[in-house]
């Protein structure tokens, strides 16, 4: 199985450690009772100050008086481009919310962000919000008690998707659902959205970890999120919803093996207190981020003025993607939406994408647009950037058929000239040279019609997991998307490959006899 993962870093393994602070620490620490009751007094302090805050929907009608009215029919539309911005969006509108919170996601980790992305959702638990958390069983080996302690909670729930690999499964009945359920096992729910108080959703690239947020002090992920207000949060509540309801959606509770599912209430506030301490930490929790947040009711006033609003197409699987008939294909709702987007260009499609394997009939496609007139550029992550050596083998061994085709392919740099805008706030990870990748999933047809989610363009995203994002037909969208993209593009961000020059000698003999090996293996449906 091959997933859109960064070994070590993108991966929603250990989420117990996230939730019992036991090694997300930036330097060693004893538990100290005495600081973290301390901690845990201010963490109800603070939550008593939000409890009486402004509505997102009060603080949006005192702070935009015609949003209100556009949003009963027009949705607005506002591109995170940098992961900063993202972040600290994600917590402002998470301290703003009421009444719910709605979050799933493919990938949360362990590290210093997914850790404080925990501690700000139950901190909404207490002072009364509705907090629903679905993610995806692949990647996670967190102890069943943690989940079960966070879900006690009695306004979180947590259910998993598609639970055949990691919790509740022992090692035996992982082995034996990989041979049986093989299927089954690489379908998985990819989708990334967070829906506040059903009015503000953000959709995109990216996942709950540092990289993802330009926060890692040795990989970050070049990616993307929109920020939405108005009827394709609906659309997008409505999706959640669906697969809230699937019987693909567990509730953490009916899958602890032994039956254990009571939770004590020192066993809660033991747990509520760890979370308290480690982000009232400044090690943990940045002055410069507390700072960002604080300052960012004034950016929301703002980036209310910047939005485009227009009709927006959230587009979305069902669970489970297809009925699997098909096995390994099938191709799914989403898939189909991004096709018949993509016949219909006229002149022009632009593509970001951290994975480039054209699922079948793919390379044919835009060889039959080529022959049209369409130009089509695609910018994608080098042998030197990427982080999936078996998703870029699948690139390799399509490469020159794509040259042929008329694709015109640039390739990421790992550290390309950009990394010093995206780090600029924080010089102390500048200084460590970071390698940055594309993680962006990204598309721009004829300048007018954007594509922003969660699909890559590969098999796995076409026909085994379930995907989201959104179709807006804006050419303030598409120029502010095209910008970016060209960006890194540029000679000083991203190499050209030809048919004469590919860049996979610029890195060590190891990942190219990596390459080579992974090469020989027939995996391309899993890539």
């Amino acid at each position: 199985m091959f997933v859109d993962s960064h070994p070590g870093h993108d991966r929603l393994s250990d989420l117990n450690r996230s939730m019992t602070m036991m090694k997300y620490s930036k330097s060693p620490r004893r538990f100290n009772r005495a600081t973290a009751q301390y901690a845990f007094g201010v963490l109800l302090f603070l939550c008593s100050i939000e409890s009486q805050a402004q509505s997102l929907q009060q603080w949006i009608d005192q702070n935009c008086a015609d949003c209100t009215e556009r949003m009963s029919s027009l949705t607005g539309a506002y591109i995170l481009e940098l992961g900063e911005e993202s972040l600290v969006g994600r917590a402002w509108l998470t301290q703003h919310a009421q009444e719910s919170i709605d979050i799933q996601y493919f990938i949360w980790s362990t590290d210093n962000i997914g850790t404080l992305a925990a501690e700000q959702l139950l901190r909404a638990a207490q002072r009364g919000v509705s907090v629903r958390v679905l993610v995806d069983d692949l990647l996670i080996d967190a102890h069943d008690r943690t989940l079960l302690v966070l879900a006690a909670h009695p306004n979180v729930q947590i259910r998993i998707y598609n639970p055949n690999i990691s919790v509740g499964s022992s090692f035996f009945s992982l082995i034996w659902n990989v041979i049986t359920q093989f299927r089954e096992v690489n379908q998985r729910m990819h989708d990334k959205t967070a829906i506040f108080d059903g009015i503000a959703g953000i959709t995109g690239g990216r996942n709950m970890a540092d990289e993802y947020f330009d926060f890692d002090a040795e990989y970050n992920f070049r990616d993307r999120d929109i920020l939405l207000l108005g009827p394709a949060v609906s659309d997008m509540q409505t999706n959640f919803d669906e697969f809230w309801a699937s019987p693909l959606a567990v509730p953490i509770e009916d899958l602890v093996a032994n039956g254990d599912t009571a939770v004590s209430p020192a066993e809660m506030e033991s747990f509520t207190i760890e979370l308290a301490e480690y982000a009232a930490d400044p090690v943990n929790f940045e002055p410069e981020v507390r700072q960002a947040i604080a300052e960012m009711s004034g950016r929301v006033t703002s980036l209310l003025q910047e939005m485009s609003w227009q009709e927006v197409v959230f587009i979305s699987d069902a669970p489970g993607k297809n009925d699997g008939s098909e096995g390994l294909r099938g191709g799914g709702l989403s898939t189909d939406k991004l096709i018949e987007a993509i016949r219909e260009a006229k002149h022009s499609i632009l593509i970001q994408t951290p994975y480039l394997i054209m699922p079948k009939g793919g390379i044919e496609l835009f060889a039959e647009l080529n022959a049209r007139g369409v130009t089509t550029r695609i910018s994608t992550n080098s042998l030197a950037s990427t982080d999936n050596v078996p998703a870029f083998s699948g690139y390799h061994r399509q490469r020159p058929r794509l040259l042929n085709a008329g694709v015109e392919l640039f390739e990421f740099k790992p550290h390309p000239g950009i990394q010093s805008s995206l780090v600029e706030r924080y010089p102390r990870l500048a200084g460590n040279n970071p390698v940055f990748a594309i993680h962006a999933k990204s598309m721009v047809i004829d300048n007018r019609l954007v594509f922003i989610g969660t699909f890559n363009l590969d098999p796995r995203s076409a026909n085994l997991n379930t995907e989201v994002g959104v179709l807006i037909e804006s050419e303030e969208l598409a120029r502010q998307l095209t910008a970016a993209i060209e960006r890194d593009m540029l000679p000083e961000n991203s190499w050209q490959t030809t048919l004469k020059f590919a860049p996979d000698l610029e890195v060590a003999r190891n990942k190219r006899l990596k390459l080579a090996f992974v090469n020989l293996l027939p995996i391309e449906p899993l890539l």
